[in-house]
């Protein structure tokens, strides 16, 4: 497998550039975060929050009964939506037909229970999604999913331990590594400023700042990704996009306050560094 990968540059992005944004936020894309938990209820709104701060036109969260209302009053810009108690159970009704309509569906985000993210990314499946990105919990159970059950557009978010379960052994060369992840898996790896197709093709970002490694930054990546694809970029380009304006808002952030911003800070710094591109 090739470990030669292009440089991300902002004239790149420049020359891809990002579909106009329409006349209504029906134009921009809908995207619905499947996640939460009692332990981790602030993923899907770090996620949902961050899909919008790149121009996704609508927002909403599939969550626990548990936490519902709690989150719909900490992300007030978002539709609510209720899981089912049990997980194995099918998505009816009008959860069940937002999930089939999104223009991208994001699983994984604040979900503690292999067991029951298993069964939620099933069934989620099951609704015939057009585009999937798989975070935290949802990564460490695909190798127990057969690929034909997801849709053909799937985006895959690991971090590093994460890769290493969809590898199989500990990562030596990244750009190998997540080449040989994305073949596998026949989906779009984004891991670590590395982004990979099935085919081969790579990309690498050497923009970063060391606060990125701070809890909740990879949600707000993960929704970043989700925000990009809805609004119709290839989900390759969603990727390298997502993740270098994750990446860019941390250099902003470093530069501007240092070590210790939050990820929440990341979340609202998104939106100047897309418009940063174009100063």
């Amino acid at each position: 497998m090739s470990s030669r990968a292009e440089p991300v540059t902002d004239a790149l992005l420049r020359e891809w550039s990002l579909p106009a944004p329409g006349d209504s936020k029906k134009s921009r894309g809908d995207v619905v975060v499947v996640g939460g938990s009692r332990t981790s209820p602030g993923a899907v709104l770090l996620a949902g929050e961050s899909a919008l701060r790149v121009g996704a036109g609508r927002v909403a969260l599939a969550v626990p009964q548990s936490i519902d209302a709690q989150v719909g009053i900490a992300l007030p810009e978002a539709g609510i939506l209720a899981l089912p108690d049990d997980a194995d159970a099918p998505l009816d009704g009008k959860l069940g037909e937002r999930v089939a309509a999104a223009d991208a569906v994001l699983i994984g985000p604040g979900f503690s229970d292999a067991d029951e993210t298993r069964a939620t990314l099933l069934t989620v499946a099951a609704t015939g999604p057009r585009l999937v990105v798989l975070d935290a919990f949802a990564l460490g159970v695909l190798p127990e999913i057969d690929r034909g059950s997801l849709p053909d557009d799937l985006v895959l978010n690991p971090n590093k331990d994460e890769a290493k379960i969809l590898l199989g052994r500990e990562l030596a060369d990244d750009v190998a590594d997540v080449c040989e992840i994305a073949a596998a898996f026949d989906a779009v790896v984004n891991c670590y400023g590395v982004v990979a197709r099935p085919d081969g093709r790579a990309w690498r970002l050497d923009d970063g700042d060391g606060g990125l490694g701070t809890s909740g930054s990879g949600d707000v990546l993960a929704g970043a990704i989700a925000g990009f694809a809805a609004r119709g970029v290839d989900p390759a380009r969603a990727a390298v996009w997502g993740s270098w304006a994750h990446a860019r808002a941390g250099v902003r952030l470093g530069e501007r306050i240092g070590l210790g911003y939050l990820a929440r800070d990341l979340a609202h710094e998104l939106t100047p560094a897309i418009h940063s591109l174009s100063g």
